[in-house]
């Protein structure tokens, strides 16, 4: 295999293995096995089922992808190269997800979870909380460019004030993700709004603003149904608001200055400071204010009786790594206030490592470049074009368990065919974003569906209906190609 540049924030310049004496009926027999083997495994155990038995799952999946291999003269060699090579494109990803179980560690005995929903509860009520919701993450998303910052800060204190609410969890994830994806589709400074249309030949801003006649419409829908839904929920199970702020206020000394710890790492991340020493700085801040603010918290963490050296560096080591629970007079809270730290994000580790062994394997045999190119094969018409690649991003985000995959293989498969048929790159960059960016949040074992379901806490089941904006959008991008939408034409078409 060619050497493959060593880079990784974006797959643009990946090497995409061919493999002529592989038929597409072989290709799809792992994403057979594995489907198969997945809907009976979340049959049997339920929502336990991502607690590991999903994740060997994935590896029997990678296991019958080799074998195909195998009868294909595909080598051990070449599958394990890129499996690793799978994996070494994930290492910023599985190092943030331990950055945010080490902040939402210190952010909550620091107060500043607790003071977020605190204030939250006395702004937000559950009529207009979801809509509330989905702008509120819409506009930071765009400001960082990153729906996993978003969820790794405003998302999970959002989740606290509707459990609060009493508004379903699932719900709340919804309309969380639904802004936090608009806004990392629509701001030139996320990674997969940069990558879409360098993989299509296009420019960055002419993409976003041929993306907003799409995505627009969708948000707006998405608006619409979280208002409606606001007037419908039944929250007839929270009791009593003031109890909750008055039993929160008595376990926590909270207060305004809390909240200049994460006013601190949004700034550093729109001025594009990397995401981990955002994530670190705002931890070891966290840290700090926990000592300052809420020192009897570190203490009863540290295990003693009186804040000294020890105890505080006990506690807030505890925060960080363990499992952490602070007691409260509302045993509802005590659910609330809880946290896995780094630990807590060692299941989410462990399924995007099975998952890249999948994807890697499918990638090293062939198979992903087989069934995309059957897919373009199916492609006579413009709206048949856009379909392949709506199918060919859904395709992958399922079957090689990467958002970035998903943008890359389609955009080198298809990028010919849209010029041939006289089709402006926008077009694509616009359908790979419909399709590619926004519905891997959808997949279990994804990259995003496992890291927002392990940061929110909700399972992707739980949450898929809710996510109207994730699932709406490649509905959206064909509608307009069906109806022959505001579909850019080439100055010169490459062929009559």
């Amino acid at each position: 295999m060619p050497k493959k540049e060593e880079k990784p924030k974006y797959r643009q310049d990946e090497h995409i293995v061919e493999n002529k004496e592989l038929s597409i009926w072989e290709a799809l027999i792992p994403v057979f096995a594995l489907v198969g083997m997945l809907a009976y495994n979340v049959y049997v155990f339920g929502d336990d089922a991502l607690s590991g038995s999903n994740q060997f799952i994935l590896l029997l999946g990678g296991a019958v992808a080799a074998i195909v291999g195998f009868f294909n003269k595909v080598s051990y060699k070449q599958m394990i190269a890129e499996v690793a090579e799978n994996v070494r494109s994930t290492t910023g990803a599985l190092l943030i997800l331990l950055m945010v179980g080490a902040l939402a560690g210190t952010w909550l005995i620091s107060g500043i979870i607790p003071a977020m929903i605190y204030y939250g509860l006395q702004i937000l009520n559950p009529t207009i909380f979801l809509a509330a919701c989905v702008i509120i993450c819409a506009i930071i998303s765009i400001a960082t460019g990153s729906s996993w910052t978003t969820a790794a800060t405003v998302g999970i204190a959002l989740i606290g004030i509707g459990e609060a609410l009493g508004v379903s969890l699932g719900m709340t994830a919804g309309a969380v993700l639904s802004g936090a994806y608009f806004g990392d589709k629509m701001s030139p400074l996320s990674d997969t709004t940069n990558l879409a249309p360098a993989m299509a030949g296009g420019e960055l801003f002419s993409h976003i603003r041929y993306m907003a006649l799409t995505t627009v419409p969708t948000i707006s829908v998405t608006l619409v149904v979280f208002i409606i839904l606001g007037f419908t929920i039944d929250t007839s199970g929270v009791a009593d608001t003031e109890s909750i702020l008055k039993n929160i206020s008595s376990s926590f000394n909270i207060n305004g200055w809390l909240f200049i710890v994460p006013l601190v790492v949004i700034f550093m991340i729109v001025k594009k400071t990397p995401p981990l020493l955002a994530l670190l700085i705002g931890t070891l801040l966290g840290g700090v204010f926990a000592l300052i603010f809420q020192p009897e918290v570190v203490t009863t963490l540290g295990g003693g009786s009186t804040l000294t050296f020890e105890s505080a560096y006990k506690g807030i080591l505890n925060a960080i790594t363990v499992d952490t629970s602070i007691a409260t007079p509302d045993p509802a809270l005590n659910d609330l206030f809880s946290s896995g730290g780094m630990a807590g994000m060692l299941g989410t580790i462990w399924l995007i490592v099975c998952a890249m062994v999948f994807g890697g394997i499918m990638d090293g045999i062939g198979a992903l470049e087989r069934i995309t190119e059957s897919l373009l094969k199916m492609a006579k018409t413009t709206f048949g074009l856009f379909a392949s690649t709506v199918g060919s991003c859904l395709a992958l985000n399922v079957t090689a368990s990467d958002q970035y995959l998903a943008l890359v293989v389609p955009g080198k498969m298809f990028s010919k065919a849209y010029k041939d048929r006289g089709l402006a790159p926008e077009n694509l960059s616009r359908t790979l974003e419909d399709s590619g960016t926004v519905t891997s949040v959808l997949v279990p074992w994804n990259t995003c569906g496992a890291y927002h379901s392990g940061v929110l806490g909700v399972g992707v089941g739980e949450y898929a209906l809710y996510a109207i904006f994730n699932w709406l959008s490649p509905f959206m991008t064909l509608l307009f190609a069906a109806f022959r939408i505001k579909i850019k034409q080439l100055a010169t078409p490459a062929t009559a």
